[in-house]
């Protein structure tokens, strides 16, 4: 499908390929990996024409259609209907053709070009722009509304859905899941594992990678590196080669310096200067070994505030909304110090309305979502709010060392500069106005902005769009170590089960805990696709009531059902993943338990090959050791066969619910 050979690529004066070979196959789905500025846009701008390599070549298969996601749009009065449609550019065509066929009078011509129409299928083409709009979030009567009247997220969104819409023998897609929600990364990958086509995607989302691809090729170094699988193989197999890269530099390093030993000792003796002289010639010819660096170029944490009230923060008997509509009903939450909770709901369910309750204020300062009940704050809460409006609020001419000294005047300039360095902004960097920084530069600004203020509650709504892997990798970890409460809304599921302890689900105007995980979750939204298909969705008025009795939010509930035996087959299969989810925790948690004991056990092994231990006067010591490690090891013995019996129970079950 793609071959690249000898291939070179520069830009601005920056070489960012030379001399690089890849070959992807028909069929293949390949995720784009790489740091930012590698090359990674370039690569698809150089598919699509728009470059042209400074050596080498890109050979396609004669014909190939090619789709492609754009990252702008303009705001047109076009129906987004019609917009998406505007993807499929021979429908279009033949439309044209037609109008023009039968402006002529020419009826031959018109029945040639129905025939044509109807290969192409045109009579179901709505149907499909506005299946691909649901998949992606939009809702009844969306499908209408002119391109002009939707935000910026929502636009790249429809940019998404028109290429998905043209057929294409390679579909060419750049962080198609930023601003996206959690519902729609799902629909989506389950549409890619259907294409039937070539697909090469740029994403930092380790969970859509893992479902979606076949291949990973990394830039590394002006090199593209192909490997085989999704990007959980990539990094076993990435770091199992950095491993080896790693020891044959120490070797090599280890050579280095045995040559320059000889060197330096008989380069002045006369009966070994040409062997001197030879060893030189040696090093000089030795093809240097990078040594592996891996470490993420951030590292920071979340600072708890000194003074923690508990609890933090409570609604009792609210209802949120805007306006008069209440979009929310008969909410009663506790957030406690060390509360960890993420967010789910099907799109427009009111996670972003419930974040703002929470928050006590709505978007942009405006009035609060929370139109009645009692919320009642401690008397030391701390709020750290991060949301995408959030980088609009930054002042775009202030540096990001100025975001942080206009919060603490007094703050040394040493001190903000460390902070700052943590996320990643050093030297003329830090002192730089953000206004012509990336969407991920000014993220990175905003989170270190709620660092900074020692925040003992984070809310954070979609805190991964434009961060890279490394950074949400150093943002997982902050979150992890951060002492504070959480509740946060994302579809970087590997985000949400690093750093999250349990899930509450915003559905049907209700908020109510979720028993399950986010498998279950994936589950029942599919479930709940099928019944949107069947029966339209409950709206509630300004007083709260539905035109249906509300029933409480959760997996076991379905919406306008009509068989009765479906109704039962799938309450008993939510009865049995809500009975399954404890089985799977514990599951889990012993998991973690034997891997701690495990390392406890290496770092044993690796104390008692002291051989300092065996003499008379490191007995007591040598004798405590003994006692920690046959302890750790009937603990483990232990764990191991809790895990077995749960990991039994949990199979049985999960045998059941697949039959």
């Amino acid at each position: 499908m793609l071959t690249i050979t000898d291939l070179s690529l520069q830009r601005g004066g920056v070489w960012l390929l030379d001399s690089v070979a890849l070959t992807v196959q028909s069929g293949q789905r390949v995720a784009i990996v790489g740091a930012n500025g590698a090359g990674k846009t370039s690569l698809f701008q150089l598919l699509l024409g728009q470059l042209s390599p400074e050596q080498g070549s890109v050979s396609l298969p004669g014909g190939c259609r090619i789709a492609h996601m754009a990252q702008e749009v303009e705001a047109t009065a076009r129906s987004a209907r019609d917009f998406v449609l505007d993807g499929d550019l021979d429908l279009r065509r033949l439309e044209r053709e037609l109008q023009q066929a039968e402006a002529r009078g020419d009826d031959n011509a018109v029945a040639h070009i129905h025939g044509e129409l109807d290969v192409h299928e045109a009579w179901s083409a709505g149907r499909r722009a506005e299946s691909l709009l649901r998949g992606l979030g939009f809702q009844n009567g969306d499908p209408d509304r002119p391109v002009s009247a939707f935000s910026g997220g929502w636009r790249i969104r429809l940019n998404l859905a028109q290429a998905l819409m043209r057929p294409a023998d390679l579909l060419l897609l750049d962080e198609p899941t930023n601003h996206l929600d959690l519902d729609a990364c799902l629909w989506l990958e389950n549409w890619l594992r259907r294409f039937e086509g070539t697909l090469l995607f740029i994403s930092h989302d380790r969970d859509f990678m893992d479902r979606v691809a076949t291949h990973v090729v990394h830039f590394d170094r002006r090199k593209l590196e192909l490997y085989t699988g999704n990007y959980s193989a990539f990094e076993v197999r990435r770091s199992e080669r950095l491993a080896q890269q790693q020891a044959g530099f120490e070797r090599q390093q280890a050579r280095i310096a045995e040559i320059q030993r000889f060197i330096d000792r008989f380069k002045a003796q006369a009966t070994k200067a040409r062997q001197a002289q030879s060893r030189v010639k040696s090093l000089e010819r030795m093809e240097k070994i990078a040594p592996a660096h891996i470490d993420s170029p951030f590292s920071f944490e979340f600072p708890v505030s000194d003074k923690v009230s508990n609890p933090l923060l409570s609604i009792r008997h609210g209802q949120a909304g805007h306006g008069e509509t209440v979009i929310l009903d008969n909410i009663n939450l506790t957030l406690l110090p060390g509360s960890r909770i993420g967010l789910l709901g099907p799109n427009g369910a009111g996670k972003s309305t419930l974040m703002d309750a929470l928050l006590g204020q709505g978007e942009d300062g405006a009035a609060s979502t929370l139109l009645s009940g009692e919320r009642t704050c401690g008397e030391h809460l701390a709020i750290g709010y991060f949301a995408q409006h959030q980088l609009e609020s930054l002042d775009l001419d202030a540096s990001p060392f100025l975001h942080l000294q206009r919060l603490s005047p007094r703050a040394s300039e040493q001190s903000v500069r460390n902070f700052l360095g943590g996320f990643d902004f050093h030297g003329d960097e830090a002192l730089s106005p953000i206004r012509s920084f990336s969407g991920g530069e000014k993220a990175r600004v905003a989170l270190a902005v709620i660092a900074w203020q020692k925040p003992n509650l984070l809310l954070l709504d979609e805190p991964t769009n434009h961060l890279d892997l490394e950074m949400r990798q150093a943002l997982t970890m902050a979150l992890q170590n951060f002492e504070g409460a959480i509740v946060v809304v994302s579809h970087d599921r590997h985000l949400l089960r690093n750093t999250v302890d349990e899930f509450w689900l915003v559905n049907d105007g209700r908020v109510a805990e979720y028993q399950g995980d986010l498998e279950d979750y994936e589950r029942w939204l599919a479930d709940r696709r099928k019944d949107d298909a069947e029966a339209p969705k409950r709206q509630l008025t300004g007083n709260g009531s539905a035109d249906a009795s509300m029933t409480a939010s959760g997996p076991e509930t379905g919406v306008g059902e009509s068989a009765e035996d479906r109704k039962v087959r799938k309450r008993a299969e939510a009865a049995l993943r809500q009975k399954l989810s404890p089985f799977r925790k514990k599951q889990a948690a012993l998991e973690k338990q034997m891997e701690s004991l495990n390392e406890t056990l290496k770092g044993l092994e690796s104390d008692l090959a002291d051989p300092d231990l065996y003499g008379n006067e490191a007995k007591a010591q040598l004798k405590e050791l003994l006692g920690k490690q046959s302890r750790a090891k009937a603990q483990l013995e232990d764990i191991e066969a809790q895990w077995l019996d749960v990991s039994e129970t949990v199979e049985a079950m999960e045998e059941e619910l697949a039959g």
